[in-house]
């Protein structure tokens, strides 16, 4: 721990007033454990290893530029273990601020993220665990916890004007053009999966 507090004090020194961003919400790679072995402990101790400690940062060390980027860790919790999902989404949510969660998909290694934004928009926390913890719903699929996740955060964060992203100075732009051609094309969106795929014994040999 004495560690931690003097890199995290080193590197506050060293960014200043940068903006810090824990990909993949520093969860622990789950090696020997399972999500329902971590999920087991949070229940225990209301502690997510890596997690719970990025979600401290704010309070403990006085600082406001540190975001968590939920990436891999919603998609590969939120079907697995739904619920450890929730902890995961809850300590962040409710212990950095809405304001300091922000949406990623590694879409290049799991295909097209639509099923992802459709399970964001659809996940709540149950309500063991809003009223043990003393947590707030995330809302709606709209809600304003989740427009935030969703890409306000990022927006804010990259200075980028939303209105005017909506209006018409980007419908001429080259993905505007491209998005027309493969509209008219008539092709169907895809969920095709790209990344690495294990070979079996029998196609290794």
């Amino acid at each position: 721990m004495r560690r931690v507090d003097h890199e995290m004090r080193t590197l506050r020194l060293q960014c200043g007033t940068n903006t810090i961003q824990l990909y993949h919400a520093a969860i622990r790679p789950f090696g020997g454990n399972t999500p329902d072995q971590e999920m087991a402990e949070f229940d225990q101790k209301g502690y997510i290893r890596w997690v719970t400690d990025l979600a401290r940062i704010p309070q403990q060390y006085g600082v406001s530029n540190v975001y968590a980027e939920i990436g891999t860790t919603f998609a590969s919790t939120c079907v697995t273990n739904p619920r450890f999902c929730t902890a995961v989404l809850g300590q962040l949510v409710h212990m950095m601020g809405a304001d300091h969660v922000v949406w990623g998909t590694d879409s290049v290694f799991w295909g097209s993220p639509q099923w992802q934004i459709e399970a964001m928009r659809r996940i709540e926390i149950p309500d063991d665990m809003l009223k043990t913890h003393k947590w707030k719903p995330l809302g709606g699929p709209n809600s304003p916890t989740k427009q935030a996740i969703f890409g306000l955060n990022s927006a804010r964060l990259y200075n980028y004007n939303v209105g005017q992203a909506q209006g018409p100075a980007f419908a001429g732009d080259k993905l505007a053009a491209i998005k027309r051609e493969y509209q008219q094309q008539g092709i169907e969106r895809t969920n095709a999966y790209y990344g690495y795929i294990a070979k079996t014994r029998q196609q290794s040999a």
